[in-house]
């Protein structure tokens, strides 16, 4: 009985373990696992130790993983400036000082001998300062004017150049100025051109003249000035010299009987100089043709407290320019009367 038992319990497991085998799958299951993710690695700060005296510790920052770029923060570079920056305060201007709010005129040129209008405004002030400025220096004066108003102001014919004037609002150390400049329009034109920038003392003056050229320079007389210019090109100073005409036919021969047949010397009023001025003569030398007579102009200009300079027609159409003072004398090519209306 009792073996009968076990053969019918072994029967049993033999048949249940078939049934396992027959079941088993042929292939191996896989499972999926998740895809890879950027995980951030904290480092752990250490352990606070409570004191009184304790100082703490930064916290821990999280460090972005090597798989990827490191994120840009949102609100820019959180980084500090390693230098100081120091706004020094500006000190603000004086309300109560005094200013001059404009200061101007009625016109922008004016004609020698016209009037001008000068208009001003000045604040915190009672009275200003008006000045009229001639070679740098102030030369007159208008005293006590209202900080607010007007002034005309008369000017000479023969005023050339610009007019200069300075406003001065204030007193002691505490006063502003300003100046201001009207030039001279000019109403006079050159009879040649191209014209020189200034502008001429009157209107051109017709001549009847004398030149003649010599080995080291030339003689011009100019009859409507009465004078002999000497004009010398040697490079010594003076570079032109000019002496009054004092040659009288009724008693100065007009020229040297004992010079020799082929010798050119100058004539009548250039000869009573040549012969009789030893520095005229050794300057200039000889003469390298005779003196030509021609009807020409001239016209000068004068600088204030100056001698004036003078354009005169030369014998070959070109134009003389003499300056002040014996400083120097050139020569200028005029452009010819069809060239200068075409320009």
């Amino acid at each position: 009985m009792q073996n009968t038992r076990r053969l019918l319990i072994t029967s049993l497991l033999f048949l249940i373990g078939s049934l396992i085998v027959g079941c088993e799958p042929t292939a191996q299951m896989i499972v999926p696992t998740a895809l890879p993710t950027i995980t951030l690695t904290f480092t752990p700060s250490p352990t606070r130790t409570p004191g009184r005296d304790t100082t703490p510790t930064q916290r821990a920052v999280a460090q972005a993983a090597t798989a990827g770029p490191s994120p840009t923060p949102l609100f820019g570079s959180t980084r500090l400036p390693t230098t100081a920056i120091y706004i020094t305060p500006t000190r603000a201007a004086n309300p109560n000082a005094p200013r001059i709010e404009f200061f101007t005129s009625d016109v922008l040129g004016i004609e020698p001998g016209g009037k001008i209008t000068l208009y001003w405004s000045a604040r915190n002030v009672d009275t200003v300062l008006l000045y009229r400025i001639q070679q740098g220096e102030r030369s007159q004066v208008f005293n006590n004017l209202p900080p607010d108003g007007r002034l005309e102001i008369p000017t000479k014919r023969s005023e050339r150049g610009q007019l200069d004037f300075l406003l001065s609002a204030g007193r002691d150390s505490d006063y502003v100025e300003q100046t201001l400049t009207i030039p001279f329009q000019c109403p006079i034109s050159w009879f040649f051109s191209p014209p020189p920038e200034d502008c001429p003392d009157d209107v051109p003056l017709d001549t009847r003249l004398t030149e003649q050229t010599f080995e080291r320079g030339r003689m011009l007389f100019v009859e409507s000035q009465n004078l002999i210019y000497v004009l010398f090109n040697d490079g010594q100073d003076p570079s032109w010299l000019s002496f009054e005409n004092k040659y009288d036919p009724a008693i100065h021969p007009e020229k040297d009987p004992n010079a020799p047949p082929d010798f050119i010397q100058p004539l009548r009023e250039l000869g009573l100089v040549w012969r009789t001025n030893d520095t005229v003569r050794n300057r200039l030398g000889l003469g390298t043709a005779d003196g030509a007579s021609y009807d020409g102009s001239l016209q000068t200009f004068t600088r204030t407290g100056r001698s004036p300079q003078i354009y005169v027609s030369s014998a070959d159409g070109t134009i003389l320019k003499i300056l002040a003072g014996g400083q120097t004398w050139q020569i200028i090519v005029p452009i010819p009367a069809a060239a200068a209306e075409g320009s």
